[in-house]
């Protein structure tokens, strides 16, 4: 499967993550930025005059995500012995039945409460 590249927002540092997609906006996980309607405005800070020329892609990844509920960041560098996850594993190979070790024991955080980043 090909690894589709994430976005940045250039006037808010929104990343739109093709792997979460956008599901309250219709835009289901998956969709790659390639393919979203022409007048696609970041939903944060919603620059519809300039729509999709306002995201840049994000070049190197890093391939850490973070919690959006807490802040903890996944590391695949790092992963997490502690939890059985070996280092050098990427995010994507994660279970799905994945959570965050910080806030996903009180909360259930799993997965899809996680963004790129740098």
């Amino acid at each position: 499967m090909k690894r589709m590249r994430s976005y940045v927002c250039e006037a808010c540092g929104y990343i739109y993550d093709p792997a979460r997609g956008e599901p309250k906006n219709g835009i289901p996980p998956g969709t790659a930025f390639e393919d979203l309607p022409k007048d696609y405005t970041c939903p944060v800070c919603g620059k519809a005059k300039i729509g999709k020329t306002a995201f840049n892609p994000l070049d190197a990844p890093s391939g850490r995500y973070r919690c959006i509920a807490c802040g903890y960041v996944y590391d695949p560098e790092r992963g997490e012995p502690k939890n059985g996850i070996k280092p050098d594993t990427a995010f994507e190979d994660l279970p799905d039945t994945y959570v965050c070790p910080v806030c996903g024991v009180y909360a259930k955080i799993g997965k899809s409460a996680f963004v790129p980043t740098e």
